[in-house]
């Protein structure tokens, strides 16, 4: 029988699961690894709750196929999820924008844009009301989950923006209202999602610039939401390419500090993905943890098994290996600071 929703328990489990990028085959070997059983065809587990942290989308072989199996776990109850910048990315690019704004789409439709989202249209060619259909439901995906024992967010918990979205929207979902307000990124709803979806950044001094790994050069670099105490560039950096050494050496000044955020170690545990990280898994903090270990990029698809723990373990980490035959090509290699 097919398990109706339910509210979370004290005693449930939750397996949060990083960035799946479509890669479907690799998903469904983890669900299996953590006791989930497919009944009418829904993944389901009977003391325990998934829960994705987004990017379901793009670069992947079998991004229709991920999105079919995510769906039907949280319409069944036996899932829930948040948005990663990928299906927010989606939203932009897929939306005619306004009368007047200069723009033909809220999301440009430019090389770059085109390039990371490429693989989802392509897959989905052949059913245009399926994918239409997904676009609809990515309204209802909530930007954040904030429970009495964890929290999730796809990059980045700034809890006074969050109290701020809450106010505005009573609620977690974005509406078609604050998807085009969105598109101004200097507006309230632009910063929630750059901030929630992307993390935080802080622009390098002057004249100053670095390439990724992907061949895109940036002026700014992403930064933690839990660094305590920071002195240096190397403190607060987080992001798959490091710093220069000549950079990563830079004293921040007092104007830097204040721009960061700060995560209490008294707060409840929070989980993100969108990262790009490699090794072994492992809490980034007591409270605070990133499982998004590069899945889409032969890495290793990983879940934390949250049972209300105030400190998070490195033996909660599970994981599977991505194998190379669930890809076609090598995927896209742009990295965690796609906008």
């Amino acid at each position: 029988m097919i398990m109706a929703a339910t509210k979370p328990t004290a005693n449930r489990g939750y397996d949060i699961i990083g960035d799946i990028h479509g890669c479907a085959n690799t998903l469904a070997r983890l669900l299996d690894q953590m006791g989930y059983r497919k009944i009418n065809g829904v993944y389901q587990h009977p003391r325990r709750q998934a829960i994705f942290i987004g990017d379901i989308i793009d670069r992947g072989p079998r991004i229709r196929e991920a999105l079919h199996l995510v769906r039907d776990m949280v319409e069944h109850g036996s899932a829930r999820i948040v948005m990663g910048n990928h299906e927010y990315n989606a939203l932009g690019y897929c939306t005619r924008a306004r009368p007047g704004s200069g723009k033909t789409f809220l999301r440009e439709h430019n090389a770059r844009h085109d390039r990371l989202i490429r693989e989802t249209l392509e897959q989905f060619e052949a059913h245009p009301y399926e994918w239409n259909e997904f676009l609809e439901w990515f309204y209802t995906i909530p930007l954040f989950i904030d429970d009495e024992d964890f929290r999730v967010v796809h990059a980045c918990w700034d809890g006074d923006l969050i109290e701020k979205f809450k106010q505005s929207q009573g609620g977690a979902c974005i509406d078609e209202d604050f998807l085009h307000a969105s598109a101004a990124i200097e507006s309230f709803a632009g910063q929630v999602m750059d901030t929630l979806l992307r993390g935080t950044d802080l622009r390098l001094p002057r004249g100053m610039t670095i390439t990724g790994r992907d061949g895109y050069v940036r002026e700014f670099f992403r930064t933690k939401f839990w660094a305590d105490d920071p002195h240096t560039y190397a403190d607060v950096v987080f992001q798959p390419d490091p710093l220069p050494p000549e950079v990563a050496s830079r004293v921040l000044t007092e104007s830097e500090r204040k721009q960061l955020i700060s995560y209490p170690l008294d707060a409840p545990p929070v989980f993100v993905g969108h990262y790009w990280m490699e090794g072994e898994p492992a809490p980034l903090k007591s409270n605070v943890a990133c499982i998004d270990y590069s899945a889409v990029k032969y890495g290793r698809l990983v879940a934390y098994r949250m049972d209300g723990e105030r400190a998070l373990s490195r033996d909660k980490f599970v994981w599977v290996d991505v194998e190379r035959p669930e890809q076609a090509d090598y995927p896209n290699s742009e990295d965690s600071l796609a906008r």
